[in-house]
């Protein structure tokens, strides 16, 4: 385990060299887009969410000259369509749709570099198709178990009690028992209004618990329609149904992709996802290596957080594993 809290460069910007929409079933339609060399080694970017989205700093983790970097936006996140749409949208149909991105560009195999629900996508991918897999860098550790969603749905207030109030605001004390079922109701019902509300508030109340130090324009674009309507709805549907994986499926099934390099870099204020699913994680696949950075909560933009993860693509690059 290792201590950080460097501060790294991301790579400077860049823009795809390809990019398009790809049908996935007669419901959804995934944008997706490639970005460095084309003759790289491929790497794949999962977001985070459900729902989040990319964005064109994720392109900034890997180097352009050797990387071909494969990003895009999960069924109804980002520029996929139709947004927020919760029908015919589970962790196996995300990972055949990692499947049929991969055989779309001809990907043997690929690194897979995922953080917050973006790695426990990317757990549940390489579990499922080690054989595609190079490696994985993987941050912000969620597991997706009954205990962490309850920590999101109530143990962040513990830290955060000014956020979790006005989560629960529009909540009647009757109902606050059950945060997620209040939510469902309002996210899922037939009132456009309340339930454009509830994304809004859902949303803010995670872009408010993400940084170590507090990012306003964060919380402020994180209210924006576009993004919470992907957040709230989708992260509600995946905690609704257990992240349509088994409770402790992602530990069970380690075994499945041991033998394959990953680094995991954690914040160590994370309060969205608590250090100790990294370290059970940790635990559990003692060859992957597990760096705390001291000075960072959630956020992948944070500069210790970022430094890490650009160290782990540089490193693979250079020696194709971590240490």
């Amino acid at each position: 385990m290792k201590i950080s809290s460097s501060t790294i460069a991301l790579f400077p910007p860049l823009q795809p060299y390809r990019s398009g929409m790809l049908p996935v079933d007669q419901l959804h339609t995934l944008y997706w887009e490639e970005c460095g060399n084309p003759e790289g080694v491929p790497v794949l970017f999962l977001h985070g969410g459900p729902g989040g989205g990319i964005s064109p700093s994720h392109r900034q983790f890997f180097d352009p000259a050797y990387y071909r970097i494969v990003l895009f936006d999960q069924r109804g996140a980002g520029k996929s369509t139709p947004p927020g749409e919760v029908r015919n949208n589970t962790t196996p149909l995300l990972i055949a749709d990692i499947e049929a991105i991969r055989r779309m560009l001809g990907i043997e195999q690929w690194l897979v570099f995922g953080g917050s629900w973006g790695a426990t996508l990317a757990l549940a991918y390489g579990q499922a198709h080690p054989q595609c897999c190079l490696g994985f860098v993987l941050r912000g550790i969620f597991l997706c178990t009954q205990a962490e969603i309850d920590w999101f749905l109530y143990g962040m207030r513990t830290f955060f009690p000014q956020a979790h109030d006005a989560f629960i605001a529009d909540i009647p004390p009757s109902e606050r028992s059950d945060l997620l079922r209040a939510y469902q109701v309002r996210l899922f019902g037939d009132d456009a209004d309340v339930a454009a509300r509830a994304a809004r508030s859902w949303s803010r109340y995670e872009g408010s618990c993400l940084f170590l130090q507090p990012q306003p324009e964060t919380i402020e674009a994180c209210g924006d329609d576009a993004i919470a309507v992907g957040i709230g709805r989708l992260e509600a549907h995946y905690f609704l149904h257990g992240g349509f994986i088994e409770e402790d499926q992602l530990i069970r099934d380690l075994d499945r992709i041991r033998h394959l390099p990953a680094v995991i870099v954690q914040g160590r204020y994370d309060a969205v996802c608590p250090p100790v699913s990294a370290w059970r994680l940790h635990q559990a696949w003692p060859q992957a290596k597990l760096h705390i950075i001291a000075d960072a909560g959630h956020a992948a933009m944070e500069p210790g957080t970022a430094a890490a993860l650009v160290a782990a693509t540089e490193q693979f690059r250079m020696q194709q594993c971590f240490d």
